[in-house]
């Protein structure tokens, strides 16, 4: 669906009437960003969206993540979990926003929850991977971590079927982009620091 690129889109995985997209508007706030979504293309155009969950993973997360694909750990991982019928997920991360903080952006929930947002790497039936986003009403621990509270019936849903390559690919160019955005902010750093020293030094002329 051309009506739903992101001009922040790195990369884009499709499957039956859902999507997911690696963006890179979240890496100057340590993150690396995916959006999910499901969509109906019987509706009119700019209307087909039916379910959107963003997630915010921190670029350690994400780093730990990338290595299990490109070390073979992760490929380990599936055909263990395949081998042994174990349904638990291979990846799971937990976030979201408090209630605390939807009240001060005036977006605070009806039932005054904070917001849950999870995603999972699951073992698929069909392919090698299911990989699944959901939000919904969650509990803020003392620790800060975001809980949900919706159990199976999440207000947003999204599951896309991949194999280990398409998984791979995901991962691997969201990694040289953020690679190369890391690169540049360095250099820019440098070459801001570079112009004020040569400022301070015409001070002192």
């Amino acid at each position: 669906m051309a009506e739903e690129h992101n001009n922040n889109q790195i990369i884009r995985k499709d499957a039956k009437n859902c999507f997911v997209e690696s963006l890179n508007d979240a890496f100057d706030i340590g993150k690396v960003h995916f959006g999910f979504a499901t969509y109906d293309i019987n509706k009119p155009v700019g209307q087909r969206q039916i379910d959107n969950v963003q997630i915010y993973i921190s670029v350690d997360e994400f780093l730990e993540l990338h290595r299990k694909v490109v070390s073979g750990e992760l490929r380990y991982l599936l055909q263990n979990k395949k081998k042994n019928g174990d349904k638990t997920p291979i990846y799971q991360s937990l976030g979201g926003t408090s209630a605390e903080r939807l009240a001060k952006q005036n977006h605070s929930r009806s039932d005054g929850m904070s917001l849950s947002r999870t995603i999972q790497l699951l073992c698929g039936s069909k392919s090698d991977f299911l990989l699944v986003a959901d939000s919904g009403p969650g509990e803020t621990t003392d620790k800060g971590l975001i809980v949900p509270k919706f159990g199976k019936t999440p207000e947003n849903h999204v599951a896309i079927s991949m194999t280990f390559e398409t998984f791979a690919e995901f991962i691997l160019t969201t990694h040289i982009h953020y690679a190369a955005w890391l690169s540049a902010s360095y250099i820019k750093n440098l070459i801001s620091v570079q112009n004020q020293n040569k400022i301070s030094q015409c001070n002192f002329v």
